[in-house]
């Protein structure tokens, strides 16, 4: 299986995608191990899914990326529950606090869309676009990459932008932060070097325990013997 995103690395072109491997140091730990000790707040579990998402979109040709967020809007909006990875260097770079829509839930997210003016999150992986000042600030756009689950993110303006209804203290009194048309909303102190940290085409991904979502992800399906494969295919022309 693939264990690193690392771009500075040796690389070759496998199924149109650019694997990278490991060095020696990080070869016995596999990538969502590592990044999950960091992060003992956030499920194993999820931070396993997000892991194998963003491998499995760089073997079917994506691009790689050296960061990973993943959000658990399975968690209530009053704790922590968006963390961002370095996944070059395997380091927690953001533990935050992150609205979802309106109308997925109150305290916590339950319903989910990909339509327009619905007003909801949606799941799934995305990579992360080009940074703009609108309404909202500093903001960072996202290409959904699951037809039918999140490819209206960009029509929708679903963006990662801060919001001051973002905070601890309306967590501590409300029972819930504010919720957003939709965006991943975060606190406006940590926005502008959160969003740096992730443009450019990064990978996000949502996540809630949706049956059908995980059943029929493209992202979720690649088998650890496919990424094996392209890795010792890739190892194999490489000489590593």
């Amino acid at each position: 299986m693939i264990r690193s995103l690392r771009p500075l690395l040796a690389c070759v072109s496998v199924l149109g995608a650019l694997v990278f491997f490991p060095s020696a140091a990080h070869a016995a730990d596999t990538l969502g191990d590592a990044l999950a000790r960091l992060a003992p707040s956030a499920d194993p579990k999820v931070i396993g899914l997000a892991v194998r998402a963003a491998e499995c979109a760089q073997v079917q040709g994506g691009a790689p990326a050296e960061r990973l967020a993943v959000i658990d809007y399975s968690k209530p909006s009053s704790e922590p529950r968006l963390w961002v990875f370095d996944t070059v260097n395997r380091k927690l770079l953001f533990q935050e606090l992150v609205a979802h829509g309106k109308n997925s839930g109150d305290a916590t997210a339950t319903r989910f869309s990909n339509a327009p003016d619905s007003l909801a999150s949606s799941l799934g992986l995305f990579r992360t676009s080009d940074t703009y000042t609108g309404k909202n600030g500093y903001s960072l756009r996202m290409t959904g990459l699951e037809p039918g689950v999140n490819d209206q993110a960009m029509a929708r303006a679903i963006v990662i932008h801060g919001a001051a209804y973002v905070s601890e203290a309306m967590a501590r009194v409300a029972g819930r932060i504010g919720r957003s048309w939709g965006c991943p909303a975060v606190r406006t102190a940590v926005a502008h070097k959160l969003i740096d940290a992730l443009k450019g085409g990064q990978m996000v991904f949502s996540y809630y325990p949706d049956k059908r979502w995980l059943g029929s992800s493209q992202y979720l399906k690649c088998t650890g013997g496919q990424l094996a494969k392209a890795e010792a295919r890739a190892g194999g022309q490489s000489g590593t």
